[in-house]
């Protein structure tokens, strides 16, 4: 074997060996966080940076709105901290929409890493935190001034010690302060892990610094990449889709460019911002779509600075997709998250056998604010944050897949875990009857959940959810999924955003939405559809209506 070959095995072993590190750093996250939010579904980032704040590898826990906007965080951190501020012991934080990951209830921790009193790089950090104050977690303030604290790019700790003002700023403006100022101290320390993990990794390869490796890691990244670009047929590719929105439908709307060094996705045409938070600072709009089109073009390879690289998106200053401050942003997810179908409708006109059908796309985050029933009883208040799935598209050539977070990737959280954090009771929470979209696959499903307080309570909810009254749409003549519906145990309907009561004596009921199909139903194999039927996706009344045959036939066709 050739000098250049070992050397190749030798950096590849090393690469390998630096996800591993920042995998630790997002696991001592998960185990040390306050916030079920981070525990339970790992809303949460984790990476290591070079000296210049080039992003060499991420965790693979982690959502890509909080990555993908890290990887641009981190080299603004460096600049308003200043190079020569920076000391072996610091930690700096944000919850900056516009220099962090697009809302305040993200905070992003940056920790230089220094080795033998050198600086050779910085672990970084993300986690939702449960509340920072303000309205809530909800989409009703006009301004982000409403909506909480916002802390700037400033030093948590100096030298290794500790900001006390800051944290006692922190605890006079938060409604969980034990939880939110401990989420805070584990992103310290999960950078911490990180770090020890890569000194001794530096250690036992006889390395210095990172230099060395993070030029092979950014090098193969890029060219890897750019490969899988070139390959592409160019030209400009279009694609929109209308959402809820708060008040008033949303248009997203994006003309994708693919040259030979890169792809660009144009968010022009888009609606213009909303007086309410469901607006988008541009980085959070441009990690999704990044991420949805990295997904499809280049998978294998690792997510860095430079494999990330050859995306882009612009928009329109002032458009909902690039929200200026001081517009708020509190819910910026329920957009964010459908930019990565929105921009995969667009790679449909050319990768057809690559693209699913549109899926329930943003999670149906529930945030409820329980209180005693009677104000003179002795019942402490709870502020308790639920993250839940629709589900996915059908692909091209499998079914979609049921009440699954696509694109944020987090977990749903369990009724046992949720019912520990305050008092709530989940009465029910199964998958959702006929809420796919039928197709040559199916999309997922959805799932229903039920949920009220316990005795001596009653809580308000804010609400920010989607794909009520524009459901997620098929593929290839794959028929749309089931749009969601939110409501009490009475029937009354409820709005789908903004602060609302559940009255005493009564339950919420959410039920989310199914994902599009993909292909003709009638192309749909038949073991499958009676599969469907058995299990309770589909009952005999879809069964005729979606694909043309009653219970009879299709057994007939079956046993035939």
């Amino acid at each position: 074997m050739s000098t250049d070959n070992l050397q190749n095995i030798h950096m590849q072993v090393m690469w390998n060996r630096l996800i591993s590190v920042v995998e630790e750093q997002a696991l001592a996250l998960i185990r040390t966080a306050f916030s079920t939010s981070v525990r339970e579904a790992g809303d949460l980032s984790a990476g290591i940076f070079d000296q210049q704040g080039r992003m060499l590898a991420q965790a693979v826990t982690g959502t890509p709105g909080h990555v993908n906007t890290m990887a641009d965080a981190v080299p603004t951190f460096i600049t308003d901290i200043g190079p020569d501020n920076i000391f072996e012991g610091d930690v700096y934080l944000t919850n900056d929409p516009w220099k962090g990951t697009g809302h305040l209830h993200d905070f992003t921790v940056v920790t230089p890493s220094f080795f033998n009193g050198q600086l050779i790089g910085y672990f970084a950090a993300t986690a939702h935190v449960v509340d920072v104050g303000g309205r809530g977690f909800g989409p009703d303030a006009r301004e982000v001034y409403e909506e909480g604290i916002c802390i700037p790019i400033m030093k948590f700790a100096t030298r290794g010690e500790i900001n006390r003002d800051l944290v006692t700023i922190l605890r006079s403006n938060v409604r969980e302060a034990d939880k939110v100022v401990g989420d805070l101290y584990a992103l310290a320390a999960c950078n911490d892990t990180g770090h020890r993990r890569l000194l001794e990794m530096l250690r036992e390869f006889e390395l210095n610094d990172l230099e060395g490796i993070g030029s092979f890691i950014l090098e193969r990244s890029l060219s890897a990449t750019l490969e899988r670009i070139a390959a592409l047929p160019k030209g400009k590719y279009a694609n929109e889709m209308t959402l809820d929105g708060y008040d008033q439908p949303v248009t997203l709307k994006v003309e994708l460019e693919v040259g030979a060094d890169g792809l660009v996705a144009n968010f022009d045409g888009t609606s213009p911002a909303s007086p309410f938070g469901i607006n988008v600072p541009l980085a959070y709009a441009k990690a999704y779509a990044c991420y949805g089109l990295k997904c499809v073009i280049a998978p294998e390879v690792p997510n860095n600075t430079a494999s990330l690289a050859p995306f882009s998106a612009i928009a329109p200053e002032g458009c909902i997709l690039n929200a200026q401050r001081p517009s708020p942003v509190a819910v910026r997810h329920v957009l964010g998250h459908f930019v990565p179908d929105l921009v995969l409708g667009a790679l449909h006109h050319f990768l057809p056998e690559r693209i699913p059908a549109e899926g329930s796309g943003a999670l149906w985050n529930l945030h409820v604010s329980a209180r005693a029933a009677n104000p003179d009883a002795n019942l402490p208040p709870a502020e308790i944050l639920m993250f839940n799935s629709g589900g996915t598209g059908a692909r091209p050539t499998l079914d979609g897949l049921s009440s699954t977070a696509f694109p944020s990737g987090v977990h749903a959280m369990s009724a046992e875990a949720t019912e520990q954090t305050g008092p709530i009771v989940v009465w029910r929470k199964e998958l959702r009857e006929h809420s796919s979209g039928a197709g040559r696959y199916r999309g997922g499903l959805g799932q229903v959940m039920e949920l009220g307080p316990r005795d001596g309570y009653v809580f308000r909810f804010n609400a920010m959810f989607d794909r009520i009254g524009n459901p997620a749409r098929g593929r290839a003549n794959g028929q749309s999924g089931k749009p969601g519906k939110v409501s009490l145990s009475d029937g009354t309907i409820l709005r789908g955003k903004g602060t609302q009561h559940v009255p005493p004596g009564e339950r919420l009921v959410l039920e989310l939405p199914g994902g599009g199909g993909f292909g003709a139903p009638a192309e749909r194999d038949r073991e499958s559809l009676r599969h469907d039927l058995a299990n309770g996706y589909i009952d005999e009344a879809d069964l005729l209506k979606d694909y043309g045959l009653t219970a009879e036939q299709l057994n007939a066709e079956v046993n035939s």
